[in-house]
């Protein structure tokens, strides 16, 4: 086979941007969630559906778009999601009420769907098993510049020009960024296989996830009733109905086969229980620094910034370490390190100082700069090509879920113990009227979030220490038909 990988510098830079643009998004919302909550008149539990229904979406899509970028090609639905990335954060800035903002911020998570299904496999049709981890860990520096611009940025943006700019500011990125693919990777070949779509299985899986998100929300403030435990059943009889259905299609959504690679095996499930433990941190922290320690937002912003930076500081050595000595030892230290974190953040009380937390956030991102690029070859690694698609989009798939759960688990035990009213004061900005006992309350409550979140990081250390060494193979060796990529 002869190919030719000198254009692969310029699919790094059209995924980079589409990670940045993510990474931005994603970091400014939260830090807006107080602003849109008083300014909408919406309840927590809408504004928890803000951040859950972005990632709800593009769990729900995002291993159909794997399978629809493997067979009609990558590129075509990359620049798609670009657009509607943009059209959702357009619409999202104009909306009036909490409900609509959710609606609109599914429609956002089409687009990332379609960016975040198909950036992986772009990267490993164009880069040899030996090289991924670099490239892996370029994407990895964006989203953490990413984070490091976006607190910065959204506070400004917040304080002086109103929340909805928040949104508006993907539309032109979102535009340039299509120019970009479009002009840049028109002579892109990709490898392709055209099998049929599993509709049955990924409405059962999105039923799944959803039912679940919605059960754990209906006990916030309330605890688990007849209804919500009731909602929480047919999430299971839904994932029951998934794997039953899986067996008898052809083309299943999850390609159950690659987890008969113990590498694969243990990066998804190390991903996945990873995104559990540490995706809500953030979320949690700008309501810790917000309502119990009284910064403004811009200030809040700003003392965000430790973690975004050191990981992306960090990014780039733990995927060259992976390209050298694989990806098992560099990603469980930095899962270990993570758990480090998590144990300082439970130690928060309603006097800590910003030191620190500071100090907290900073380990956490020397952890996380370990762990995702190494995490993310490994995964790749152990994907046969012509299935980048699938293989790629099943870890995005489990992250998701992960995420998704973290933000409705983290949200459940910080707040399970506070009355209602008063966990809509704090989540609105408007805690400085609530006792000391009440912010007690919550931050014991989040402390609890937290030590939840040790167990979980150590199951994931585990799950990443026995996924073995992958095999290496230059691009050459690779299997597959011939690609055009200069």
């Amino acid at each position: 086979m002869s190919v030719n990988y000198s254009r692969r510098w310029t699919v790094v830079s059209v995924t980079t941007l589409g990670t940045l643009m993510a990474a931005i998004d994603s970091t400014i919302v939260i830090l807006g969630i107080p602003v849109i909550m008083q300014a909408l008149h919406a309840n927590l539990i809408e504004m928890a559906w803000v951040i859950m229904g972005y990632i709800l979406m593009s769990t729900a899509l995002v291993l159909t778009i794997g399978r629809v970028g493997d067979t009609f090609g990558r590129i075509r639905v990359y620049e798609a999601g670009f657009l509607i990335f943009a059209l959702g954060s357009a619409l999202s800035g104009l909306s009036t009420s909490g409900w609509e903002i959710v609606i609109f911020r599914f429609i956002q998570g089409i687009g990332g769907a379609m960016m975040v299904g198909n950036s992986w496999a772009l990267i490993s049709e164009a880069f040899p098993e030996n090289e991924r981890g670099k490239a892996f860990g370029i994407n990895s520096i964006a989203w953490g510049i990413g984070g490091v611009v976006a607190p910065v940025l959204g506070g400004l943006i917040i304080t002086y020009l109103g929340w909805r700019y928040i949104f508006y500011v993907n539309v032109p990125i979102g535009i340039f960024a299509v120019l970009w693919a479009r002009i840049r990777l028109s002579g892109f070949v990709e490898s392709k296989r055209r099998e049929s779509f599993d509709v049955a299985g990924a409405a059962l899986f999105t039923a799944f996830v959803a039912l679940l998100l919605v059960a754990i929300t209906m006990s916030i403030g309330v605890g688990w009733d007849a209804l919500s435990l009731a909602v929480l059943t047919l999430s299971l009889i839904a994932l029951a109905a998934f794997f039953a259905a899986e067996k008898k299609v052809s083309s299943p959504i999850f390609k159950f086969s690659l987890f008969s690679n113990r590498v694969y095996l243990a990066s998804t499930l190390a991903s996945f229980l990873q995104s559990l433990a540490m995706f809500a941190i953030m979320f949690l922290v700008i309501f810790y620094l917000e309502a119990v320690k009284g910064y403004s937002v811009i200030e809040s912003s700003i003392l965000l910034i430790p973690m975004p930076l050191l990981s992306s500081l960090l990014a780039p050595f733990g995927g060259l370490l992976s390209d050298r000595i694989g990806a098992r030892l560099p990603a469980t230290i930095g899962i270990l390190i993570q758990g480090i974190a998590l144990f300082l953040l439970s130690e928060l009380t309603v006097r800590s100082s910003y030191l620190f937390v500071a100090l907290g956030l900073a380990v956490m991102g020397i952890g996380s700069g370990l762990f995702f690029s190494p995490n993310a070859s490994a995964v790749m690694s152990s994907t046969p090509r012509g299935y980048y698609g699938v293989g790629s989009g099943m870890m995005t798939t489990l992250r998701n879920t992960g995420q998704v759960i973290s933000i409705a688990l983290a949200l459940a035990v910080a707040a399970g113990s506070m009355p209602e009213s008063a966990v809509f004061a704090l989540f609105l900005g408007t805690s400085t009227n609530l006792s000391s006992s009440i912010l007690s309350s919550f931050v014991g409550g989040m402390d609890n979030a937290f030590r939840l979140s040790i167990a979980l990081a150590l199951v994931a250390a585990v799950a990443s220490a026995v996924r073995g060494k992958e095999l290496r193979r230059s691009l050459q060796q690779e299997k597959g038909i011939r690609i055009e990529l200069g």
